[in-house]
């Protein structure tokens, strides 16, 4: 089947937000914190705070707690604005509107827990499993070691992922809530790029959390919302799970290209140097097309098979044509363009170490599904 297939109508809500103008604000400030964000390894309270007012907490929240339920596109729109300034600041900008989002799978008394008081709660996850539950009266005890838990820094809440019993069968897995406080933070992120993110490890010892701050991991999975009927809150993972990687790196790209661009006067100018930067902005352009179209594939509910595997696709291949976009790019700067204070090597540290998340990795994303799309099921 192609996937060129004549598209549903749109059911996500159409209004703009004003989420887009709030990023383009905010872009400049993310951009002058930048240098410091990443030597000292953590993004401002300055930055964090004006994250939480755009309004990235409450865009997927639910609109009868204040939230605006918005699209796809222009989360994505936004995230990308972001990340021209900086990258840590546009991954974790990303990470807590899409974290609300799968809170939205809470139970009703789960939702007043995080919204009650306020749209703007920053929930912070820890997608892979780790970790064991044991059922107890009214909940769940949880005890696990949970890493790369991006924006736990200032988020309010954690979301965990972890193994409970199955009975006679395999382990099952679920998600578990916990407020600040509940948990302790281990700084364990030292990654050559995105330092400011604060990907650290979350670490929960045999503390219970009630049922209504617990789901099973299967709905996130196939999308089904047993408390919402919002569509937003009614998508496949697969659908969805890498656009919240990527926009940061399409902006980071952008970011990267204006300042080698910047850097390029004088002697530096040269053919090969405006030859160099030409095929380096179209492999960003290019990545940018792609990972609009994938917005526009969850904004437009096609959840077939065959969308949600090229979204996969679309995904992998930004990210290649990223780091590839990048790599030209410091080499059209030459030696200046890694100088410590020039921005340049930043953006290129940041994508590097982005584009290695493993859901922008064909063989752990794209590969056998987008494979069969294209040859059919594998025999």
């Amino acid at each position: 089947m192609s996937v060129d297939a004549p598209a549903a109508p749109a059911t996500a809500a159409a209004q703009d937000t004003g989420l887009a103008a709030a990023a383009d604000r905010l872009r400049p400030l993310a951009a002058l914190h930048a240098p410091d964000a990443d030597a000292g390894r953590a993004l401002p309270r300055e930055v964090t705070d004006a994250i939480r007012e755009a309004g990235f907490a409450r865009h997927f929240a639910p609109a009868r707690f204040g939230g605006t339920e918005g699209t796809f596109d222009e989360l994505t729109r936004a995230v990308v604005s972001v990340g021209e300034g900086c990258a840590a600041s546009a991954w974790c900008a990303s990470l807590a509107a899409y974290s609300a989002r799968f809170a939205s799978h809470l139970p009703e008394e789960g939702h007043q827990a995080l919204w009650g008081t306020s749209p703007d709660t920053v929930v912070a996850t820890g997608l892979m499993p780790a970790g064991r539950a044991r059922a107890v009266d009214g909940g769940w005890q949880v005890t696990g070691r949970w890493a790369y838990v991006s924006g736990v820094d200032f988020a309010d809440w954690v979301m965990v992922c972890a193994a409970v019993p199955g009975g006679d069968g395999p382990p099952r897995l679920r998600f578990f809530t916990l407020p600040r406080g509940a948990y302790t933070v281990q700084e364990t992120w030292n990654s050559v790029g995105m330092r400011a993110t604060g990907s650290h490890t979350v670490v929960v010892d045999d503390v219970f959390v009630p049922a209504y701050l617990s789901f099973d991991r299967t709905d996130m999975l196939s999308g089904r919302n047993a408390t919402s009927t919002v569509p937003v809150h009614n998508v496949p993972f697969q659908a969805v799970g890498s656009l919240s990687f990527i926009a940061p790196v399409v902006g980071a790209a952008a970011g990267a290209l204006a300042a080698c661009a910047g850097s390029i006067t004088g002697r530096r100018r040269s053919e090969s140097a405006e030859l160099t930067v030409l095929r380096a902005s179209g492999r960003i352009d290019a990545a940018r097309a792609l990972v609009a179209q994938n917005a526009e594939v969850l904004d437009r509910r096609l959840f077939t098979p065959e969308h949600m595997a090229r979204n996969e696709r679309n995904a992998t291949y930004a990210a290649e044509t990223l780091r590839e976009a990048v790599t030209l790019l410091v080499g059209a700067a030459g030696t200046g363009g890694l100088g410590e204070e020039h921005a340049l090597q930043r953006f290129w540290r940041d994508i590097t170490s982005a584009t290695s998340h493993v859901a922008l990795q064909y063989d752990t994303s794209a590969r056998k599904t987008y494979s069969a799309v294209l040859l059919g099921p594998a025999e």
